[in-house]
């Protein structure tokens, strides 16, 4: 009778015998996984099984634990990338959870200041007026409403982006645990397959079956990162009405359009001249050196723009220092930017704002750009107008000398584009403000 393999048995075949039979071990069955002699093999148990030579059962099974190996061997790198991936970005979260704090407050100092400029607007409209001190009164006291508003709404998103910040950090603490544990039982499996792969014939076919099924569950865990809220998604909403007040009337200065651009008439749209486009560059590189300035730049003030990108693919729009020259080309070749980007891949859609260059998410396509320049407090704030949102903001900027706004278009690689940008028209009367054309 044939008898599973004992430990008198690790070693060659030619040393090992039946225990039964006492005949020379030479076959192996792969369904009772035990080892055979030649009388075994003719009783009628293993009559139906499938049956073969120890020596190709175990060159069988060695094949497949070396490619179980390989596959372990992978899945640990790739885990152990995972696990340095999640505690980088448990440090980047928090410098991002520090940022967004930045931003929202920095927002909502921006908007208390546009507040106390819109009530004295008000105030100096109602001079003259024979109940002008009831008025005032009245003034007064809806801006200190509207300013306990404000506060409240800003003290609620600081709160939702705390408790966003402290789930994320959750999260990936306990992706950190789970990939630690899976590293540990890769590792363990590793120096089990590479002993195992080593063995000699009798000791690799004992228990072969069992060892191949465990490893296989073991790599079947799933490896994955942790799935967290980009803190981008909590979106400081809402609009102010100074922005009305505060939009200036826009157009694209000629010379310094890059000479892929076409320019409208009114000198409000750009878009790509037809076969303009160079076919030879790298498809997987969006070159945006097509770019026009605005005729106009700001020196100092406060100052509000619109820009319709619903038409275009891919394309930048923001702020530019530095000199333009000549026709387009000193314009790309030097300056200063602060740049968003947006850009549709296919189905996907990617927004990126620079410096430094940092992805967002947004559930939508954008149709519409607000832009916000605040010279002396070295802020810009771009919006997405439709959602009446904030979509990021800079603060602290150190600005000199003349700021430009900024539009450009990815020049395509061998199609033709149809893309164009569009400068919205103003909404709204415009104060008076430090503009040079």
């Amino acid at each position: 009778m044939s008898k599973r393999l004992s430990p008198q048995l690790q070693h060659s075949t030619e040393d090992a015998c039946c225990e039964t039979h006492l005949e020379p071990i030479q076959l192996f069955c792969d369904v009772d996984q035990i080892t055979l002699c030649s009388k075994c093999f003719q009783s009628q148990e293993h009559k139906h099984h499938m049956v073969c030579g120890i020596q190709e059962a175990a060159e069988n099974y060695r094949k497949l634990f070396q490619e179980i190996l390989n596959t372990s061997r992978e899945k640990l790198e790739a885990a152990k990338s995972i696990l340095t991936d999640e505690q980088e970005r448990m440090a980047m979260i928090q410098e991002e959870e520090q940022n967004f704090k930045k931003m929202i407050e920095s927002e909502y100092s921006m908007r208390l200041r546009l507040l106390d400029e819109e009530c004295e607007l008000n105030l100096q409209r109602q001079q003259g007026c024979t109940s002008d001190l009831n008025l005032r009164e009245g003034l007064l006291n809806q801006v200190i409403q509207l300013a306990t508003e404000l506060e409240e709404m800003f003290q609620e998103m600081l709160q939702r982006l705390s408790h966003v910040g402290r789930e994320n950090m959750k999260k990936l603490k306990e992706s950190e645990a789970r990939v630690s544990e899976q590293i540990c039982s890769l590792q363990k499996l590793t120096t089990e397959l590479e002993k195992k792969c080593g063995e000699d014939a009798l000791a690799l076919l004992k228990n072969a079956k069992h060892s191949l099924e465990r490893s296989k569950s073991l790599l079947l865990e799933r490896l994955e990162p942790a799935h967290i809220i980009d803190l981008s998604l909590c979106h400081i909403r809402g609009f102010s009405s100074m922005f009305r007040v505060l939009q200036r009337h826009l157009t694209l200065d000629p010379e310094t359009a890059h000479p892929c651009l076409a320019l409208s008439e009114d000198l409000r749209t750009v878009k790509l001249r037809h076969g303009q486009q160079d076919g030879a560059g790298d498809p997987g590189r969006l070159d945006f050196s097509a770019m026009v300035l605005a005729a106009e730049s700001f020196t100092s003030g406060r100052h509000y723009w619109e820009v319709d990108v619903e038409k275009a693919t891919r394309w930048q729009v923001g702020i530019y220092h530095g000199s333009a020259d000549t026709k387009g080309s000193t314009a790309r070749a030097s300056g200063e930017k602060v740049l968003l980007t947006g850009s549709v891949m296919g189905t996907e859609w990617t927004l990126w704002v620079f410096p430094p260059l940092k992805r967002l998410f947004l559930k939508k396509k954008l149709d519409t750009v607000g832009v916000f320049l605040d010279y002396e407090h070295g802020q810009i704030s771009f919006y997405n107008v439709t959602e009446t949102s904030l979509i990021y903001s800079f603060s602290h900027c150190a600005f000199q000398g003349a700021l430009r706004p900024v539009f450009s278009l990815c020049i395509p690689n061998g199609d033709t584009s149809p893309d164009s940008l569009t400068i919205s028209p103003q909404h709204g009367p415009s104060c008076d403000a430090a503009v040079s054309p």
